[in-house]
């Protein structure tokens, strides 16, 4: 197993499961076999709607002595509908109600864009707020009470671009320990990853397989299948392992995080044990060919006529 050390000394494992897309009556059960193969990291979101399920499995967990709270890393995220001040609190503590929990080991702000309160998700300007109306900072520094509080071990953010961390740096009391981002071979994100390692923030790669079971409305025309792309495949062979495997394995290599998700028992297993393969300086070679800028996430879906995000990733 391997961990990366937080500012704050905290152990994140750097393979953990992702939830994102898990089914709810499938979810429960992942969690349970991913603790069995010896996952210690949960990834888990109040947008995903089964924060609930997975609070009844890590009770499961505990009352069979399959792994105690202390051990496990839980983390979930702050949905956009309660960036304002006084939702902050409120939403963490839901979550920690369905997650069954007394503490969160990470919060993030899932997204730099704030809705209203009663919009689960925004599809016109109106249901937005600004950044004006929301300043990230005034919600980080709700998120830095709950840190100051106990109700969560650490803070970060998600899908925050380099200058936006920037900007939160300027007035942090507590620099943000991790950002969580899409990474994968063709979108390597290097100027971000040289930024996070000098101010020692870790970076989280989601979608590290290609999140090909998104639902189509968030999906391009013709996508491409980084589980087919030849040179993972060569790569793959010739270390006799998987393609998932090769894609994980870089995520270590480069020291970032990373929460492949899976249902499926046999595959929680194999990724996990992408701890195992050790990538070749030639291999790491042909996989910085393949990057492309390319993001399977592009956050399109927040940008609505007349509203107040464009260009979220500032690129």
């Amino acid at each position: 197993m391997k961990f990366y050390t937080l500012q704050n000394k905290q152990k994140l494992p750097a393979i953990g499961l992702g939830t994102w897309k898990s089914d709810t009556g499938k979810v429960g059960e992942a969690v349970l076999e991913a603790i069995k193969a010896g996952y210690r990291h949960i990834d888990c979101a109040s947008v995903y709607g089964n924060e609930a399920e997975i609070g009844t499995a890590l009770q499961t967990a505990f009352k069979e002595g399959l792994v105690k709270r202390e051990d496990l890393w839980i983390t979930s995220k702050l949905w956009n509908n309660a960036h304002e001040s006084d939702k902050v609190i409120p939403a963490l503590k839901q979550t920690l109600k369905d997650l069954q929990l007394d503490y969160l080991d990470l919060y993030l702000i899932h997204w730099p864009v704030a809705f209203k309160a009663d919009v689960g998700f925004a599809s016109k300007a109106e249901e937005f707020l600004t950044p004006e109306e929301a300043p990230i900072i005034e919600t980080w520094k709700k998120m830095e009470e709950a840190y100051n509080n106990g109700l969560v071990k650490s803070i970060g953010v998600s899908n925050f671009s380099m200058k936006k961390l920037k900007d939160l740096l300027v007035d942090a009391t507590h620099a943000p320990q991790v950002n969580q981002v899409e990474l994968h071979p063709l979108l390597h994100q290097e100027e971000l990853l040289e930024f996070c390692s000098n101010n020692s923030i870790i970076l989280t790669g989601y979608s590290p397989l290609g999140s090909s079971d998104r639902s189509q409305e968030m999906k391009k025309d013709n996508e491409p299948n980084l589980l087919e792309n030849e040179v993972i495949v060569s790569i793959a062979k010739k270390h006799n392992c998987s393609p998932a495997q090769v894609l994980l394995s870089w995520h270590l290599s480069r020291g970032t995080a990373v929460i492949p998700k899976s249902t499926n028992p046999r595959r929680i297993k194999e990724n996990l044990e992408s701890y195992q393969i050790s990538l070749t300086e030639e291999d790491l070679q042909k996989i910085k060919t393949l990057d492309k800028g390319y993001r399977y996430v592009d956050a399109k879906f927040f940008e609505v006529p007349n509203g107040p995000y464009k260009n979220i990733y500032d690129e």
